[in-house]
């Protein structure tokens, strides 16, 4: 299976994680967030960045996860009924930190708090089975400037 993420050109060649606090996981975790699609992933660094530095040079970063490597799922009927929303942080924080301390698998795949029915899929770059997901190859990747925030 191929995940994308976009990042920052000077981010794009290897696979690490900045321990940053996003929806999944806490400060001090270190977790990388990839999407399902290209698309999600652009509307994911639309969100998050706000609408600003996106004429900034991007990558698109295509990686492979083997059928092999075991995934995770977080269906969203067994989260909290508006896991979603901002203030839920807290309680996704702890659901995706306990997976990462579980080191139950390398990949969690939750769902997008953007689009319904679309997913997201999180690596665990300390698991084992985490040096058979690979980086295929970066491509160059420009927001059009019709996004705004």
């Amino acid at each position: 299976m191929l995940v994308y993420r976009i990042t920052k050109a000077i981010y794009a060649d290897r696979l690490v994680a900045s321990g940053g606090a996003a929806r999944w996981n806490s400060r001090g975790q270190f977790v990388l967030y990839t999407a399902a699609t290209r698309a999600l992933a652009c509307l994911e660094n639309v969100v998050h960045r706000s609408g600003e530095g996106l004429q900034d040079t991007f990558r698109v970063m295509v990686i492979a996860i083997p059928d092999t490597v075991l995934i995770t799922e977080l269906l969203p009927e067994t989260l909290p009924a508006d896991w979603f929303d901002f203030g839920q942080y807290d309680a996704c924080q702890r659901i995706g930190g306990e997976w990462l301390m579980s080191g139950r698998s390398a990949v969690l795949r939750v769902p997008s708090a953007i689009i319904a029915n679309e997913w997201n899929y999180l690596l665990n770059p300390a698991h084992p089975e985490f040096s058979r997901i690979t980086l295929q190859r970066t491509e160059p990747f420009l927001f059009d400037p019709r996004i705004k925030s």
